[in-house]
């Protein structure tokens, strides 16, 4: 009879052959060919051999925006969305601190008997 190593009751339990000799993470390699791009995948072939993606890059115009000189620090760069979203996490932020140093307050106390 053959044993491994079980991960989940962390215990030795009856096996087969093929699952004693190949333990978790030392499995045999099935295939030797690299998967196909996901991500990158061209909608067409133009005549040119050149791909065509179905997205612009954007990214030389998010450079020169977030680039730009014009005294808003970059994390405000967007506007509305990201003052929200700063000014939550500030306020999240000092919520916190106040209510940890309450709790540390507290602990400092002796209790009343």
């Amino acid at each position: 009879m053959y044993y491994k190593f079980s991960g989940f009751t962390q215990k030795l339990t009856g096996a087969w052959a093929s699952d004693a000799y190949s333990p978790q993470g030392l499995k045999p390699v099935v295939s030797t060919e690299a998967p196909p791009i996901i991500f990158a995948t061209p909608t067409k072939l133009t005549s040119d051999s050149a791909y065509d993606y179905a997205g612009k890059n954007k990214v030389p115009e998010l450079q020169k925006f977030f680039q730009k000189s014009d005294g808003v620090p970059i994390h405000l760069k967007r506007g509305l969305p990201d003052q929200m979203l700063y000014r939550t996490t500030m306020a999240l932020t000092l919520g916190g601190t106040i209510y940890c140093l309450i709790a540390l307050y507290m602990a400092s106390q002796p209790r009343n008997k």
